[in-house]
């Protein structure tokens, strides 16, 4: 009887292990390593990358959220780490070790939405989108569904140092609701006074023709996000001839990265430095030349329905479709897509400029930047914010950008614009079948 008694028991301990450890299995499909509960809280985990801005923002999230029903894990990943652990995870077929919330860039948002749709969680119940710039609603949605909730702006402005200008004889209205050509001739004029450069590129990034373009409302594709619009495309070719025009105008010192970027304002060698509203801390690290800057609109083409604003770069959250999805839409829908005060403080520590609407109207949005000659230059960014034209970034901006790096290289030393882009168009058509 002793013996059946512990025979018994023992296969009873076997099926429950045995259970146990399939249940186990099965959560670890779901993301079990977060959304889990702890003493009545639901883990949130999130991935992110730069701790001074984005993760800085969410530790001030955290304080900002009503609720004591989670327990925010905060995972630091450089960026591209987090792309790479994405298309690795995502591309296997399961959802083991994703976070609940990660934050991706617009232009490579699309990518991953059309690549795997189903591990993402809708999030558009959770908050207003009429409450964010309009052109932040296209790259973070997909086929009328929202799956991202818009974070910050890469809303551009032409930086520029106040005192080479006005040695040269021109003032702030003399920058404003300019075009990129005359941009270019005062440029040429700026330095026959001063010496000084007018602006600082890097021959390999196309960062500036992107600004260019979307002040027309246009991109590398076509409004399906899939077409290759790179022939015929007139902004792009305004664009162009601007960019060899002020290459040839001997007005840009050239760079090779980003802390020669850095130097070449901080050093005070370039006038003007027309880029997103990110570098307004890095233009401010050299304080010896706190009073000597301002921000003026951004050049728009010359082309009917350009605007005076652009953007460049930015990112959004995404909540993946794992155990703790409900709680994170919570989350991100309390904080980000709905607390003023949570982007007050984000704007007066972190100097972070969201897209959300209503926090623009806050005094802390109209506060003068002593470094910018008491300028309140965020109420500016957040009013030409609502003015930069959406565009569908689709899937390949950065395979695009490759190709015509080196076309553009060509058009620099001769080759007829018109071949330029019909070759960079059939390169492109070939390889992003």
């Amino acid at each position: 009887m002793k013996k059946q008694f512990f025979l018994v028991l023992t296969v009873i301990s076997i099926l429950i292990l045995a259970a146990c450890s399939g249940e186990s299995a099965n959560s670890n499909e779901k993301g079990s390593s977060d959304g889990g509960t702890k003493d009545g809280k639901t883990k949130v985990t999130v991935w992110a990358w730069d701790p001074n801005f984005n993760i800085a923002a969410l530790n001030i999230a955290k304080e900002h959220y009503p609720g004591d029903d989670i327990n925010l894990n905060i995972v630091e990943n450089a960026q591209d780490d987090i792309v790479q652990k994405l298309n690795t995870g995502l591309s296997s077929g399961t959802m083991k070790g994703m976070p609940n919330i990660v934050l991706i860039e617009d232009q490579r948002a699309q990518s991953f939405l059309k690549a795997y749709p189903d591990a993402f969680f809708p999030i558009g119940d959770y908050f207003n989108r009429d409450d964010f710039a309009a052109y932040k609603l296209e790259p973070t949605s997909l086929d009328g569904v929202q799956y991202g909730l818009p974070f910050d702006t890469g809303v551009t402005g032409l930086f520029f140092r106040t005192d080479y200008l006005a040695e040269a004889g021109y003032t702030i209205d003399d920058l404003t609701n300019i075009t990129w050509e005359r941009y270019i001739e005062i440029g040429i004029d700026v330095k026959a006074k001063t010496g000084k450069d007018f602006v600082s590129l890097d021959p390999n990034d196309l960062g500036m023709l992107r600004v260019m373009m979307q002040t027309a409302g246009s991109w590398y594709v076509e409004e399906d996000g899939k077409t290759v619009n790179l022939v015929g495309n007139e902004a792009l070719m305004k664009a162009l001839e601007n960019y060899k025009a002020l290459m040839e105008a001997d007005i840009v010192k050239a760079n090779s990265d980003w802390s020669q970027f850095l130097a070449a304002f901080n050093s005070g060698d370039v006038a003007t430095v027309p880029v997103g509203n990110w570098i307004t801390a890095s233009i401010a690290a050299e304080k010896s030349q706190a009073g000597k800057w301002a921000v003026a609109p951004t050049p728009r083409l010359n082309m009917s329905g350009s605007k005076q604003a652009s953007n460049q770069g930015g990112s959004s959250w995404y909540v993946l479709n794992v155990d703790g999805k409900e709680k994170a839409a919570e989350f991100l829908g309390k904080t980000f897509g709905s607390s003023v005060p949570f982007y007050e403080q984000l704007v007066t520590e972190v100097g972070a400029i969201g897209t959300y609407k209503p926090a623009s109207t806050s005094d802390a949005y109209a506060t003068p930047n002593e470094f910018f000659g008491g300028q309140a230059i965020v109420k500016d960014f957040s009013e030409w914010m609502a003015e930069v034209p959406a565009v569908n970034m689709g899937l390949h901006t950065y395979a695009i950008e490759d190709i015509l790096a080196a076309e553009v290289q060509n058009y620099l030393k001769g080759k007829p614009l018109e071949d330029v882009l019909a070759d960079a168009q059939a390169q492109a058509e070939s390889q992003l079948k």
